[in-house]
């Protein structure tokens, strides 16, 4: 298929088999078509590990549970700081049938799994939609980048319970700068706006557990408070209470230490920290959660080995 699922709309073919496998050095064809830009260039997902996993939100994996997960390799955004870079930047994984993903989801159900989480699945929207057409008996979280177009979303509506998106940027300067996406800002907007429109207000369990709805995340990046501070005050403008939830995280993590950026090759400091945190609660927002500096950490990164 000719690719423009996402707002790249690099419109490289993406087969429907398994790209081959070529040998170290060896070239692509002359007359092959441009590689897509998320490095898929199958239709056909690639999961590089499906899990319990319990390092989500409390109302993603509660106290006594887990999240399962299905994390898919590749990725539309490609952040240069990205913690998963090991599969966003990469095709490490196996190649899933629609049929098999579904085996993975099931799978996780009798593992205990609170709902089943996919991560970056994205470029796979028409066979996670596939995959879904018989819905799981709990909820579905769809986490992503927040780069997505409505339209490509809407092949998901009334197969995802729970939209988890990172909305990264409020300007586009650092948009460009670490993800070569100046449009970031006004795309979040509209697949955010499209993802509430699917799910409408959130509900959570007696216990606090997420049934439905938006958890929007924010990851605090070093240098880059004002940056913050946008994502907060859309946020504030967009939702009353009682609508979607808002994660502000603090885990940045320096994956290298020879970013071309120098502000990227260090943590957040704590006053950058508890300057965002001051503009949250000023702004008044009061649904969501709010990460610990003592998060971050290579550590708590998870590992990457499902092979068949």
């Amino acid at each position: 298929m000719i690719c423009r699922l996402c707002p790249r709309n690099c419109g490289a073919e993406r087969t429907a088999e398994p790209a081959p496998v070529r040998c170290a050095g060896e070239k692509a064809p002359a007359a092959a078509a441009a590689a897509p830009y998320c490095g898929a260039a199958s239709s056909l997902p690639v999961v590089a590990a499906y899990k319990l996993h319990f390092g989500e939100e409390p109302c993603i994996s509660p106290p006594g549970s887990a999240s399962g997960t299905v994390f898919f390799s590749g990725c539309s955004l490609r952040c240069i700081f990205c913690q998963n870079a090991e599969i966003s930047l990469s095709e490490k994984g196996v190649p899933t049938g629609v049929r098999r993903l579904r085996e993975m989801f099931d799978e996780l159900v009798d593992m205990g799994a609170a709902n089943i989480n996919l991560v970056t699945a994205d470029h796979y929207i028409p066979a996670i939609a596939e995959a879904l057409t018989e819905k799981p008996p709990v909820p579905v979280v769809f986490n992503c980048s927040g780069y997505e177009k409505p339209e490509t979303l809407r092949l998901l509506e009334g197969r995802v319970d729970i939209y988890m998106p990172d909305v990264k940027y409020s300007l586009p300067g650092p948009a460009y700068r670490y993800s070569r996406a100046g449009d970031y800002p006004a795309v979040a907007r509209a697949a955010v706006a499209e993802m509430y429109r699917q799910t409408g207000d959130y509900e959570t369990d007696e216990d606090g557990v997420m049934r439905k709805g938006v958890l929007v995340r924010h990851l605090i990046l070093p240098g880059n408070v004002n940056n913050s501070f946008g994502v907060i005050d859309w946020f504030a403008r967009t939702f009353r209470p009682g609508q979607a939830l808002f994660s502000l995280m603090a885990q940045y993590t320096p994956m290298r230490g020879d970013f071309p950026y120098p502000e990227l090759c260090r943590r957040v400091t704590r006053e950058e920290y508890d300057a965002v945190c001051e503009r949250l609660f000023a702004a008044g927002i009061e649904d969501g959660f709010v990460q610990e500096p003592d998060a971050a950490g290579k550590e708590f990164i998870p590992e990457f080995d499902y092979h068949e």
